[in-house]
């Protein structure tokens, strides 16, 4: 019987940030796919039910990991080489934001004049700059594997402004700071598929859309709103996601460097 060419049997990969909403789906299709998984997350309370069910699967471990700090980061990609052998594959959901003095903060009053300096600073190197390092302590292990994929994550909003009609007091609102460095992600997928193909890196970016976590459910006048501007009329369920991330890691994708892979519902495209 001829292997599925989606078959991500024997993968080695580590997933920043894998214990969320977003990456926990892809985790687990991972998984389902035949990849050998290292988690690496700070696996906060809300995480612990999935991480539960990561801990007892043979073909994962789980590394506390900040990716704030790079020997936390390279800690987390020598725990793949020591488990499984080595590294081929990194994804990148993890980010941080809010208030430099004291980390995540509400969001809601990071308008574009109540946000200082030192916010913004924190917050672009939290969106941008953890994804930097992510993909920066990832170059030698894959090396080390003759080549590899990296699949980072921005945001619709890397790409459009969010609409300030449809957030009005929901608590949702996006900071500037977020789509600002999302955008930046999207130029850092080019220019490091550009420079790392030489060692057969690839590297790609998933764009995701409205995919509001369960365990924190906008309220239900702004979810219709946000619904109404994707194409589909809803917003997105993790597993929808999932499939995006596995494909670019997958050898289905061995010609595909420098793209941004787009879920968002048609979002952005209208």
């Amino acid at each position: 019987m001829s292997t599925s060419p989606f078959s991500l049997e024997d993968k080695r990969v580590v997933a920043f940030g894998g214990g969320g909403y977003l990456g926990g789906a892809t985790v687990e299709m991972l998984l389902q796919l035949g990849a050998r998984v290292v988690v690496a997350d700070l696996f906060p309370d809300y995480t612990r039910e999935q991480a539960a069910l990561f801990r007892d699967n043979p073909a994962c471990r789980l590394v506390t990991c900040d990716v704030s700090s790079t020997a936390d980061v390279r800690a987390a990609f020598g725990a793949c080489r020591e488990a499984f052998g080595g590294v081929e594959a990194v994804l990148n959901f993890a980010t941080y934001m809010g208030s430099a003095k004291a980390g995540e903060g509400n969001l809601k009053r990071f308008s574009v004049e109540e946000t200082t300096d030192e916010d913004f600073d924190h917050s672009i190197r939290g969106v941008l700059g953890s994804t930097f390092r992510v993909l920066r302590e990832a170059v030698p292990f894959l090396k080390e594997s003759g080549g590899g994929s990296v699949v980072l994550t921005s945001s619709m909003y890397g790409m459009v402004s969010p609409d300030p009609s449809i957030y009005g007091d929901s608590g949702q609102n996006s900071p500037v700071f977020y789509g600002t460095g999302k955008a930046g992600v999207l130029q850092l997928t080019r220019y490091a598929a550009a420079h790392l193909a030489q060692y057969g890196i690839r590297v790609n970016c998933v764009t995701p859309g409205p995919f509001p976590a369960q365990r924190k459910l906008p309220p239900e006048e702004f979810l219709r709103k946000l619904s109404a501007k994707t194409m589909l009329g809803r917003v997105g369920r993790a597993h929808e996601i999932a499939g995006a991330y596995c494909y670019l890691v997958s050898d289905t994708a061995s010609f595909t460097t420098g793209a941004n892979l787009v879920v968002d519902g048609g979002w952005t495209a209208w």
